[in-house]
């Protein structure tokens, strides 16, 4: 295993992509997820950001991807086998996961949900509960034992507030940032109170019920929806924006080549 490793993350709204050189995160984007895209627009794509960090395509022969969309899943491996020449390692049934997966149906468990628990363990101990801020809100919860137990799915910010432009005639398209007071004085402090304020407040009752069954245990933020939440809440004690490409790059490395003997398959 090189050195250099090209994570990819696909989610419903986002695809995160990072390069890692061996110590650190050094370069990384957010594209929108575009489930039509062919192999050819993602290597056209992907090739034009690596080309900013003087990188290329070819050059990344290690490849990690974890996603939620199956023929983007398909389309990224097509693309890492004709433009880099190498076998992508793709987080499913069947691969290593260093971590026990404790459901009724570990199967499934979202594959950036997995990747969530083994970092949040690795990087913050356990137990711990992770706030992913996506399409959904997921809150993804590491025993004390370092075990992935389950969590819990709401609706994402982006998606509750679309729904409230959608289904009113006369609410307009508000940026995402905690108001300035809860009672607004017009109609965009308005909705910036009930949206992203009451968010906090439903991200802050499902932890507290989540810690009255887990017990003490630390909260890790992340997500491309982060910043809007944590700006109105103190529940949160780590925001992690790289915590779900870190949980990736450790999988790869446990199934790719890893000096650890004492993982678990998941």
């Amino acid at each position: 295993m090189s050195e250099t490793l090209l994570g990819i993350e696909a989610g419903n709204t986002q695809v995160v992509v990072g390069v890692h050189d061996g110590a650190t995160w050094c370069a990384r984007w957010r594209i929108s997820t575009v489930r039509t895209r062919t192999s050819d627009e993602w290597a056209a794509i992907l090739g034009g950001l690596l080309a900013g960090a003087g990188l290329t395509l070819a050059a990344c022969r290690d490849v990690a991807i974890s996603s939620v969309v199956p023929n983007i899943t398909t389309e990224l491996q097509l693309m890492t086998r004709t433009y880099a020449g190498a076998e992508p390692f793709v987080v499913g049934p069947g691969v290593r996961t260093g971590v026990r997966i404790l459901t009724d149906n570990p199967r499934e468990v979202g594959a950036d949900r997995v990747v969530n628990a083994l970092a949040a363990r690795e990087r913050y101990g356990a137990p711990a509960i992770v706030v992913d801020f996506g399409t959904s809100t997921n809150l993804d919860v590491v025993s004390a034992d370092g075990d992935y137990i389950g969590g819990a799915i709401a609706p994402g910010l982006a998606i509750s507030a679309a729904a409230l432009q959608s289904y009113t005639a006369k609410l307009p398209e508000v940026e995402l940032v905690r108001p300035a007071r809860a009672i607004g004085r017009n109609t965009v402090e308005c909705m910036q109170a009930g949206i992203v304020l009451g968010y906090a407040g439903l991200v802050e009752r499902l932890v507290r019920e989540t810690q009255k069954e887990l017990g003490p245990s630390k909260v890790i933020a992340t997500g491309g929806l982060v910043g809007a939440v944590t700006q109105a809440t103190d529940i949160i004690d780590y925001v992690d924006p790289d915590l779900t490409l870190e949980g990736l790059r450790l999988m790869y490395a446990l199934n790719r080549g890893t000096d650890r003997s004492d993982n678990i398959e998941g």
